[in-house]
């Protein structure tokens, strides 16, 4: 398994990162062990979750269970080396009454995520979405920044990395990252660091596959200037590129079974895309699960995919990314499918 560091910050992680999102709903307590087994046996230390998880679905009464799945692995097999990555939701959320972030908030989500890991530190300790809300999961296609109010953003920063920064003092977490947010907001961020105002900014978490491209432009330029290393989640497109959903297949306990729409997902355009991939995948004799993972790992700017499943076995195809280059030949004809269908949902 490769490895790759976060940021600037000299944390190495594995090159593929394990998502935890369904542990608590579509995964029992002891599935999502025997995953964290498996990625372990597969060289893979890294985790994400969240206070807000599971999902699928995600409510009030469930937030943290994820959390404390990972907990119960701790308090019985120890840390050993993995790095564990969490996030504080934010407004909108289904904790603390979806506040916004704050100073405040910021420390007591932190705390309480500790308690639930059952450890004493938080590797990479993420804003789930920014306050002022976001253009993703689809809301690109109306978004509006006109609403937001420049002043308030800026103190409201400024007070969280004050937070962020005495965390970092007392040992509580050693990096921060972002998700769903934008270049503006990063570079924001970016600048306070620079201030000395709280911790640098080291990975983004946003949604990045080969149907959902948003991060190739601005936030690619972004990544590789100021070495912000891309936690791509949904890299295979909620479960689409796998190919499990063609001809209208909807697997019983898979997301489209609970989700129809797929978090907006579920277009018109999005399977003749799919279609596309999967016979890219079987003309290069590749797995499309291994192939759609590969490629995030093939991009032009530091980037993770963050991968998941309902079993071991799914997630086989995945951990084999990290030991894949994908040829001249396949990246070619990925590019011809891109420019067919661009950005089907």
């Amino acid at each position: 398994m490769r490895r790759t560091t976060l940021g600037r910050t000299g944390i190495e992680v594995s090159a593929i990162c394990l998502g935890t999102m369904t542990w608590g709903t579509q995964n029992t307590e002891s599935e999502g062990h025997a995953q964290i087994r498996a990625a372990l046996d597969h060289g893979i230390d890294f985790l994400d979750t969240a206070e807000a998880y599971p999902v699928n679905p995600m409510t009030a009464e469930g937030a943290g269970r994820t959390e404390e799945i990972i907990g119960t692995w701790i308090a019985a097999n120890g840390r050993d080396d993995l790095v564990i990555a969490t996030k504080i939701a934010g407004e909108g959320g289904v904790r603390r009454d979806g506040g916004a972030i704050t100073g405040e908030s910021i420390r007591e989500a932190c705390e309480g995520s500790l308690r639930r890991l059952r450890t004493d530190v938080i590797d990479l300790y993420q804003f789930h979405w920014p306050n002022r809300g976001s253009y993703h999961f689809r809301q690109n296609w109306t978004f509006d920044p006109s609403k937001q109010d420049t002043d308030a953003v800026a103190q409201n920063m400024a007070d969280c990395m004050g937070a962020l920064q005495a965390l970092v003092d007392e040992g509580k977490i050693r990096a921060f990252g972002l998700s769903n947010e934008s270049a503006w907001g990063t570079m924001r961020w970016l600048d306070l660091a620079e201030k000395g105002e709280g911790p640098r900014v080291a990975a983004m978490q946003n949604e990045y596959s080969l149907l959902c491209r948003l991060y190739d432009t601005d936030m690619a330029e972004l990544s590789h200037h100021e070495d912000v290393t891309l936690l791509a989640f949904s890299p295979l497109g909620a479960g689409y590129l796998s190919g499990k959903y063609a001809g209208g297949a909807v697997p019983e306990g898979s997301r489209k079974s609970i989700n129809p729409r797929m978090g907006r997902r579920a277009t018109e355009r999005v399977q003749p895309a799919v279609d596309g991939y999967v016979q890219i995948a079987e003309l290069h004799g590749i797995d499309p699960v291994t192939m759609a993972n590969a490629w995030v790992l093939s991009r032009p700017f530091p980037a993770i995919p963050i991968v998941g499943g309902r079993s071991v076995e799914q997630l086989k195809p995945a951990f084999a990314a990290g030991d894949v280059t994908l040829s001249d030949a396949l990246l070619s004809d990925i590019d011809d499918a891109h420019r067919a269908i661009p950005m089907p949902y």
